[in-house]
């Protein structure tokens, strides 16, 4: 691996990075990481583009550039049970993806705890658990995926990610409805891909819920 001096140097095709909103480059950076990334980048040495140097003021001045007190007591309130809430979210996300690996219903699940992800080895290597977000195909047309959504009653039907609430979605007409097909498809974001975040509830309740909606004839 690169450190990140080795990165940050290697950028220089062109692409922008933000380090505290002086240098420009090709990265966002918080300001916090100021001090670090003088040493690290030498940044004595990059350039700043006066446009976006403007336009990144401008930004900052409009949406702060940093979190307000009650958004960083709300994350450091959250750190707290990080490490209980992913261990089980991760336990339930593979189970789930096990049992969905095996439904008739399901053309492929993505997920990097499945040995037939392509990249399943890597995580062995990086990751001590593989997440709580499972990506699936599901056989049939948009319609169907649609209405098996419609079905969920404990999954809540929502963009986000990572909560204590378990969440499905469907990113073709939700989180990516801006792309264009054409454009989707080359991220593998198909009308039928739907997008699951798995939360803290009971596993046999959720995979009980994923069964019925799945189960119920369109």
């Amino acid at each position: 691996m690169r450190t990140g001096a080795e990165y940050l140097r290697s950028l220089k095709d062109g692409r922008r990075v933000f380090l505290d909103g002086e240098r420009v480059k090709d990265v966002t950076a918080h300001p916090a990481f100021r001090e670090a990334a003088r040493s690290i980048a030498n940044l004595y040495d990059i350039a700043a583009a006066p446009e976006l140097r403007e336009r990144m003021t401008f930004l900052q001045k409009a949406v702060g550039a940093i979190q307000g007190p009650f958004d960083s007591f709300l994350a450091l309130r959250g750190v707290k049970t990080l490490d209980l809430r992913m261990e089980r979210q991760c336990a339930s996300a593979l189970l789930i993806a096990n049992w969905l690996a095996k439904h008739p219903r399901i053309k492929r699940v993505h997920y990097p705890g499945l040995e037939s992800h392509p990249q399943h080895k890597l995580a062995l290597d990086q990751m001590r658990a593989f997440g709580a977000m499972i990506a699936v195909e599901i056989a049939g047309s948009a319609d169907d995926a649609r209405h098996f959504l419609e079905r969920c009653r404990l999954f809540t039907l929502a963009e986000s990610l990572g909560g204590v609430e378990s969440l499905i979605s469907l990113p073709a007409a939700m989180t990516h409805s801006s792309m264009t097909r054409d454009a989707r498809a080359v991220l593998g974001i198909t009308d039928q891909l739907v997008r699951i975040s798995v939360g803290i509830e009971d596993c046999d309740d959720l995979i009980a819920d994923l069964d019925a909606a799945l189960s119920e004839p369109h």
